[in-house]
């Protein structure tokens, strides 16, 4: 039965058309027969193009309505972002149904803008790529609809996108010399993820946050200090806040922290204990000095330092350890041991000092794309549907039955095969870390 069917299949498509860009075009005949015997779902198709390929990515998985317009090359022809930080920094954090009003408002204009400035028709797009997945879904679907009212009304395929994905490949468009497999830590202010990245759309999770990500960490924290309530610091988001009083301490060793699953032999994270010392060592300075309802701690840039301290060490450690289970399993070859560290928190310059002693100490060359490509943004989308194109996956022409994810696993799970290993590490020395920061170089 099915050699008859593939027979048929063939005979069809012998006879199909193909349009002047060499682009598969189906007859109603091949669509019946495909969507019968080889769609479950959805359908996709493969598209061969002898264009150089542009892609437009759709981004509104959280607060930020972000598009942008990518080819082949890796050339950012336009991008356009509209970000909601400030409203929601005066609202004390993320309100999902405003998030998504701000982004139904936005949207239109935002891919127009984009498209201003690029210079291109919808004409010129071979494919519309959007974040499906994971994130908040009022703000997801927005992105969803916006993009597949595109795909309808330009005929153009879908290519649904995973958000942790498209962080995790941006750095192969900064550094085009970066090859699969590579070693990936994704820190943001909703995720942190341990993982090697195989192939476009393989990766092998490691490690994966049990609570708090960095950057909700800094966030919640930075909002209980007060920080902004410092002129300074007042528009500035919670780990930027941190960042920069960090800087400024004169002892980052006065608060006393406990490193988290210490005693715990696998990769992935947890910074909820954490949180509770910073609160503890906050409720303690406050009664002892007396501070107003809307003060701040005398010694606050000591306790921001020893805050990003500990996170750090945690991150680093759980680095070191993924760094000699890729090892053991031989899942990195020695010539392309590299890590990529990508998503929010990533900005962060302390936390990549540390993450770069652990990369010289074990051999790994580090990649950190610039902060604009860190953060959420629509050229990490367009860039993955890139991705996906040159590689002929996940386009769909069929696509109305494709939905948001509000958590989406990232890739086959070895979490358990880490633990299971029962790696005990070697320390690196991180004492570099532990003086004030503009007096760590004397």
């Amino acid at each position: 039965m099915v050699n008859v069917l593939g027979n048929n299949l063939k005979l069809i498509l012998n006879n199909a058309l193909f349009s002047n860009n060499m682009r598969f075009v189906y007859n109603t005949k091949i669509n019946n027969l495909v969507s019968k015997f080889m769609c479950t779902g959805f359908c996709q198709q493969r598209f061969y193009s002898s264009k150089r390929g542009i892609i437009l990515g759709i981004e509104t998985s959280c607060d930020d309505t972000g598009c942008a317009i990518v080819d082949v090359e890796g050339n950012i022809l336009g991008e356009a972002l509209k970000s909601q930080h400030l409203i929601h920094l005066n609202n004390g954090g993320i309100i999902p149904p405003i998030a998504q009003d701000l982004h139904r408002k936005n949207i239109e204009h935002v891919v127009y803008e984009a498209i201003k400035v690029a210079n291109v028709s919808f004409a010129d797009i071979d494919a519309i790529a959007t974040t499906v997945k994971p994130g908040l879904p009022l703000s997801l679907l927005i992105g969803l609809r916006y993009g597949k009212h595109l795909c309808r009304e330009h005929k153009k395929p879908f290519m649904p996108i995973h958000h942790m994905e498209a962080h995790a490949l941006t750095a192969r468009m900064y550094d085009k010399n970066l090859q699969f497999p590579f070693l990936v830590l994704l820190i943001s202010g909703g995720h942190c993820l341990l993982a090697v990245a195989e192939k476009v759309d393989k990766f092998l999770l490691l490690g994966e946050s049990i609570d708090d990500a960095p950057g909700e960490a800094f966030d919640k924290m930075a909002r209980r200090m007060k920080l902004k309530n410092i002129p300074e610091y007042s528009q500035l988001s919670g780990g930027q806040a941190v960042e920069l009083a960090a800087s400024k301490a004169d002892d980052p060793l006065e608060y006393k922290f406990q490193i988290p699953l210490l005693q715990y032999k696998d990769c992935n994270f947890s910074l909820a204990g954490v949180k509770n010392q910073v609160l503890g060592h906050l409720i303690k300075e406050e009664r002892k000095k007396d501070v107003l309802a809307d003060g701040v701690i005398p010694g606050v840039n000591n306790l921001c330092a020893g805050f990003q301290l500990v996170v750090t060490r945690h991150l680093c450690h759980r680095v070191q350890r993924a760094m000699e289970y890729v090892s053991r399993k031989q899942l990195i070859p020695l010539d392309k041991k590299t890590l990529v560290v990508s998503g929010g928190a990533a900005c962060n310059n302390f936390i990549a000092k540390g993450l770069t002693i652990i990369c010289d100490e074990l051999g790994y060359k580090i990649v950190r794309p610039p902060p604009k490509l860190c953060t959420d943004n629509g050229v990490m989308i367009a860039w993955n549907g890139v991705e996906r194109w040159k590689e002929n996956i996940g386009m769909f022409t069929d696509f109305e039955d494709i939905g948001i994810e509000k958590s989406s696993p990232l890739g086959e799970r070895l979490i358990e095969d880490v633990a299971n290993e029962n790696i005990r590490c070697k320390w690196v020395k991180l004492s570099k870390l532990n003086y004030p920061q503009n007096k760590s170089d004397d």
